[in-house]
């Protein structure tokens, strides 16, 4: 028993050495949807879910950017496996995630990119939303992890996130 408290205690000593961040706590961080459109401040939307490896490591980038430009652009965060946000998977086509949606102060689509994206890229493009300016890179693909959006939402088991009945 002393063994497994002793690793358990030294696993979590070198995750928090290492300032690795959690994609879930990015998100329990983020700017509430219904927040961001509102506010009049220029967002960054990421659609993600908890088992996205390309999700998962850009975490810690995303949190580095919400740190750094959290007080003039929204940072929200929609999980795919959440069947409320069905009708935002659908209306911006969402089929690879992370997938990430500019938009200026007003509320227009600036810009999309799906996949994983280096830091400088996400940076620039955030510190050209944030700025009012145009973004120098838009359209991008990285790695993604596949995502097909259910045709509507499964009321029947609540254990299903929202997917389609199984057969």
């Amino acid at each position: 028993m002393v063994a497994i408290a002793i690793t358990v205690t030294m696993v979590l000593g070198f995750r928090s050495q290492t300032g690795q961040v959690s994609l879930g706590s990015v998100a329990a961080n983020a700017t509430p949807w219904e927040v961001a459109q509102q506010n009049n401040k220029p967002t960054l939307l990421e659609f993600y879910a908890d088992w996205c490896t390309a999700c998962q490591s850009m975490a810690g980038s995303m949190a580095k950017l919400e740190k750094d430009y959290g007080d003039r652009v929204n940072f929200v965060m929609l999980n795919v496996d959440n069947s409320k946000w069905l009708p935002e998977i659908s209306r911006f086509g969402v089929d690879g995630i992370p997938e990430f949606v500019y938009f200026s102060a007003m509320g227009d689509v600036i810009a999309t990119a799906v996949g994983q994206q280096p830091l400088p890229i996400m940076d620039g493009n955030v510190t050209a939303l944030a700025t009012g300016q145009p973004l120098p890179q838009q359209g991008l693909a990285g790695i993604t992890s596949v995502f097909s959006a259910p045709v509507r939402p499964n009321t029947d088991d609540p254990r299903s996130h929202g997917g389609l009945p199984q057969s």
